[in-house]
């Protein structure tokens, strides 16, 4: 969509104006407030509140949060280990990561946090919580939670501790191999493939009879690697993701090449709400290609992409610079990533009562659907002829439990006793 010079013009005018009303109240601050004020904190506050009132995925950083940020994306930190969203002026619990604090002490997607040693989340931004959450390991961080079910807050005292996410991690299942991508940080592509040549070697050097590829609570991370990821499973030339900016423009189409591709095995992709971004680039792009089935249940819905920018003071602004889309042309802002076979977390649980993209203050509304005979049909409940495997029968994870008899039943009924053994991140 083009602009008009004139239109322009008035966009600029409009804009010094506002400006010079800024500098006004700022100059009337810095001279008359009833006591002194630090600058530095003001021009923070007067950009945090601009950033507010667009989507609850941009934000600014002050110098601080944005070096924590840039370490987690290194997967090493001092923390609890929680993916957090603002939901209105409360802080809610997107992901509590894998075998970190917060999942040890029984963190859930959609808890709300109401204090954090003993103040009040209410109205703050997300930078003040990470930053309150951050800090040397062996330290106490108090968390008093509210969630459904619950007659009252309860308090959970939780140590800090290193926290070095491992990003990929798996085991063998009668000659299946299992791995968990528990987010999309630096090198995550590279380990993936170490594991499942690990896998591989468990098997006695054969290829694998099918894969689970489970990204559940997976919050997300790196573009790329989600994208280097998909391209391991697909075969050459395939669209896995494409990127449009403001009114359409600025579009990118990120394509699979025809180098490193995993062998043509079934392969089943578990999600639950807690799979965001990136996590939802992958299920999707598997998913309309046909290459993957999708169980679990409805991902968390964010079809947009960030990119960061360092400031020269060492602060940072997250900006969202574009929506995303599956091969087949659907946005799954808002909707998420529909399983083809819906499978609650827990047995006989009721799945899509947990906090999603839908629930967040100022999240972008989906946009109209386009059909297409790619996008999937509703979700079933279980695949049919489902027939017990005794390498499962003991699993306590309903969706793990599933996928390998799902597995099993289409690769033959080869039977071995689950192997395990230390994940491959380093």
């Amino acid at each position: 969509m083009l602009v008009a010079p004139t239109a322009r013009a008035d966009q600029q005018d409009d804009t010094y104006k506002n400006l010079e009303v800024f500098a006004r109240v700022l100059s009337y601050v810095q001279n008359n407030y009833v006591e002194s004020v630090d600058s530095r904190k003001l021009m923070h506050g007067a950009i945090k509140g601009m950033l507010e009132t667009l989507d609850p995925h941009t934000l600014f950083m002050p110098p601080e949060v944005f070096k924590e940020m840039k370490i987690d994306t290194s997967g090493e930190f001092g923390g609890l280990g929680l993916e957090i969203a603002r939901k209105g002026d409360r802080i809610i619990v997107v992901a509590a990561i894998d075998d970190t604090p917060a999942a040890r002490a029984g963190l859930r997607p959609g808890d709300e946090l109401l204090r954090i040693d003993d103040e009040s989340t209410q109205g703050r931004d997300l930078a003040w919580a990470l930053q309150k959450m951050r800090g040397p390991a062996g330290k106490r961080v108090l968390l008093t939670i509210m969630r459904e079910g619950f007659n009252a807050p309860r308090e959970l005292a939780i140590i800090r501790d290193h926290i070095r996410i491992v990003s990929v991690e798996g085991a063998l299942y009668g000659g299946i191999g299992y791995v968990k991508v528990k987010n999309f940080q630096d090198r995550t592509d590279l380990y993936l493939r170490k594991e499942l040549d690990r896998l591989r070697g468990l098997n006695g050097g054969k290829e694998l009879r099918g894969v689970v590829l489970d990204l559940r609570n997976n919050p997300g991370g790196l573009l790329d690697q989600a994208v280097a990821i998909s391209d391991r499973f697909l075969p050459g030339n395939l669209t896995i993701v494409t990127t449009r900016g403001r009114n359409g423009g600025n579009a990118t189409e990120e394509r699979s090449k025809d180098r490193d591709t995993e062998a043509n095995y079934p392969l089943v992709v578990l999600v639950n709400a807690g799979s965001a971004s990136a996590s939802e680039i992958v299920a999707g792009a598997l998913q309309d290609h046909g290459r993957a089935v999708i169980m679990g249940t409805q991902t968390f819905g964010k079809g947009s992409v960030q990119t960061v920018i360092e400031l020269e003071d060492g602060s940072g602004l997250k900006l969202t610079i574009a929506r995303y889309y599956t091969p087949s042309g659907r946005s799954i802002q808002e909707r998420g990533i529909t399983p083809d076979f819906v499978v609650p977390d827990d047995v006989g649980g009721k799945p899509g009562r947990e906090t999603r993209e839908r629930d967040l203050e100022r999240h972008f509304k989906a946009e109209p659907v386009v059909s297409s005979p790619e996008q999937p049909s509703t979700p079933h409940t279980l695949p049919a002829n489902l027939k017990p495997w005794d390498v499962a029968e003991k699993l306590k994870d309903p969706p793990l439990k599933v996928s390998l008899e799902y597995i099993n039943s289409l690769a033959g009924t080869e039977q071995a006793t689950p192997q395990r053994a230390g994940a491959s991140d380093r």
